[in-house]
């Protein structure tokens, strides 16, 4: 017997069932079946049958899920309940009848469970700093008084009449920096000054300090000056408003009244520091996640976590983007993590082929914004075409090249990404993946016009029609694969990537070009100028520079390097460049041989000790007039010793280490003020 029951309802038959597709579907999945046409009402015996079973139960109907689920826990059923909804995205379309296929992938997407979502612990007392400039901020503190413990600092730039009773300090400053977050906000202000008491017209300030430092749990900033934080909007604690507008100020004001107790927030990224490729031995390499994050979330480590970067939980708003750009997979996003995003991407395209269809387009949204336009456009408009599959994610800017590639790997002829007509904080990473993947497919020989990768940027459900109808000209090339999303998100882009080349055929090509920053490439080393001192092997965050412990050498493996430049910043030499490139030529699996040597013997004992091409350079160094205690040829031939043959040399050949050429006079303070005296 099938595990789990789907039920997919016809809302009153207010749309038609594809029911052989479904069935097809369902049978492909291991899912029983079972339709109806007024579940939440006259037929919910059958949806408490089906949960008294003990059996997961799927329901196709997210409208009345609230019902569902409080039916269930009146009749004490415990198994997994999930919800999709297949009306506005799919049965309710003028190509409705056609989208079998579509609600058979739905249902196999919503079967695969989301995991829980890990919390942040914040706290607020409710000690709250507001920033303003005149009436206007003591009046929206007074009307916090009875809620909040506040501070006022004005910025004294106009005159404000003192308020007959003191209920809360009011003091002037400018705040010059703000750190922190909701319950730990740091504030640097300059010309800080209390007031005087006998204060008439207006305030007499006293004398001021800069430099002053305020802590508070809430700032509300009501100044009309530039924010104190970048992507202020999102920092949770920072409230700032106009201070012309009194419906904004209003706003503003009945926000913070909430702001006291405890709050919990996701934790939107997983960090692995041991993965981090932005540093080493003081070098510095990738800084993808740095330059995207728009909050000044992440920033670079400290102590003894300098090699890898810092990420605040308390501050990151979750847009993904330093997820979306990570070459290491160092930082994952977790709302939801990587496998479950792409569990359910490969459930619904190969559920969608497994029912019959075909070419679908995959079209990526978030629930705040994508999910009302969706609806909109089924209840105003035509709905959505047959072959568009709809996959929420938490965050659109989240989406990384691993995602892209398995999608069409699994078989999606295009992929659409619904975004706001302004684009939100983060976006950067999206579109460079999306130009990634354009250059991929173009690659592989994949017709590009219309792009196979593009992005929607709408607010309106009747242009997102539009903007789609030139993407179902798309349609899918080769066999779609199958394989399992295993392992690290980068791991998983392999396998999409090789799953692309082999459809491409035999005249696709072993290198493609890659733009900047792109997370694959090799590192190219000019050998003649390679020393093999192995500096390289030992910043390498993902061990694809390797030195071989039998013999001088080093390697280089393509499919480990990240492209993060820790080599070409660390190569004592400056002979090793970057080029980025996808290389599907088995040699990138495998270590090769960049440049080896035999070993240098000592002179005296034949000992090997070190490689020709390093003590040739040393001695290139030092010959000469280079270093006055290599200036005799003989004393530079120790150099071609090993250190207990250099020691023996020393001492027994009668080296004197003092004697060679006179050394320059030691120079004082005095003989640089005469001389400074004499030309002067």
């Amino acid at each position: 017997m099938s595990e789990r029951i789907a039920f997919v309802c016809s809302c009153e038959d207010s749309m038609r069932l594809d029911g052989r597709a479904l069935a097809r579907g369902c049978a492909a999945q291991g899912t029983e079946l079972r339709t109806a046409e007024h579940l939440c009402r006259s037929q919910l015996d059958r949806f408490l049958a089906a949960v008294g079973t003990g059996r997961p139960v799927t329901v196709a109907c997210t409208q009345e899920a609230p019902l569902f689920a409080e039916e269930a826990a009146a009749a004490g059923a415990t198994a997994p309940l999930s919800f999709v909804n297949v009306r506005e995205q799919a049965g309710w379309a003028e190509e409705g009848a056609a989208a079998g296929p579509k609600m058979a992938g739905l249902l196999a997407a919503a079967a695969i469970p989301l995991p829980e979502t890990p919390l942040v612990p914040l706290a607020s007392e409710g000690v709250t700093l507001v920033l303003g400039r005149d009436e206007v901020a003591i009046a929206a503190a007074r009307r916090l008084a009875d809620r909040l413990d506040l501070t006022v600092l004005l910025t004294g730039a106009e005159a404000v009449t003192p308020p007959g009773r003191a209920e809360f300090p009011i003091l002037r400053g400018r705040a010059r920096s703000a750190t922190g977050w909701l319950g730990a906000f740091e504030v640097v202000v300059d010309g800080h000054a209390a007031a005087s008491p006998a204060s008439r017209a207006a305030f007499a300030w006293g004398p001021p300090r800069d430099g002053a430092r305020s802590r508070c749990d809430v700032i509300l900033d009501l100044t009309g000056d530039p924010p104190l934080f970048p992507a202020h909007g999102v920092r949770q604690g920072y409230l700032r408003a106009d201070p012309a507008d009194a419906a904004a100020v209003d706003r503003l004001i009945l926000e913070a009244r909430e702001l006291v107790g405890e709050f919990d927030k996701p934790r939107f990224v997983s960090f692995e520091a041991g993965l981090c490729a932005h540093g080493r031995n003081k070098r510095t390499g990738c800084t993808r996640c740095l330059d995207l994050c728009p909050t000044g979330a992440i920033t670079p480590g400290e102590g003894l976590l300098r090699d890898s970067v810092r990420i605040s939980a308390e501050i990151c708003a979750g847009c993904g983007a330093c997820a979306a750009v990570c070459p290491t997979g160092a930082v994952t996003y977790a709302l939801p993590p990587p496998a479950t995003t792409l569990a359910r991407l490969r459930a619904l395209l190969l559920g969608h082929a497994e029912a019959g269809g075909r070419d679908p387009v995959l079209l990526l949204h978030d629930a705040a914004h994508g999910e009302p336009l969706i609806e909109a456009l089924a209840r105003h408009g035509d709905g959505l075409p047959a072959r568009v599959l709809p996959l929420r994610l938490n965050e659109c800017g989240v989406l990384d090249l691993a995602t892209l590639a398995a999608a069409f790997a699994w078989g999606a002829a295009g992929v659409r990404v619904l975004l706001p007509a302004r684009r939100g904080h983060g976006s950067e990473g999206l579109f460079r993946n999306l130009d990634y993947a354009a250059t991929l497919l173009e690659g592989l020989g994949r017709p590009t016009s219309p792009p196979r990768a593009a992005a929607i940027e709408t607010d309106d459900p009747f242009t997102l029609a539009e903007a789609l109808a030139p993407a179902m000209a798309m349609r899918g090339t080769g066999e779609a694969a199958s394989f399992l999303p295993l392992g690290t998100p980068r791991e998983v882009l392999r396998q999409a990537l090789a799953a692309l080349h082999a459809a491409a055929g035999p005249a696709a090509p072993a290198v493609l070009p890659m733009p900047a920053l792109a997370p694959f490439g090799a590192a190219v080393v000019e050998a003649a100028g390679c020393t093999l001192c192995l500096a390289c092997t030992m910043v390498c965050p993902t061990g694809a520079f390797s030195a071989n412990p039998e013999t001088p050498q080093l390697r280089f493996l393509e499919d480990a390097c990240v492209q993060c430049g820790l080599c070409v910043a660390t190569c004592p030499e400056q002979v090793i460049s970057l080029a980025p490139r996808l290389n599907f030529a088995p040699e990138a699996a495998q270590p090769q041989v960049v440049k080896q040597e035999e070993p240098f013997c000592c002179t005296r004992c034949a000992k090997p000790f070190g490689t020709r091409s390093t003590i040739e350079r040393v001695k290139a160094k030092l010959a000469g007039s280079r270093h006055w205690m290599f200036a005799d040829p003989a004393r530079l031939a120790v150099l071609e010793m090993c250190e207990d043959c250099r020691a023996a040399a020393a001492t027994l050949g009668g080296i004197d280490p003092y004697a060679g050429t006179a050394r320059p006079a030691a120079r004082t303070t005095a003989d640089w003020l005469r001389e400074a005296a004499e030309d002067g």
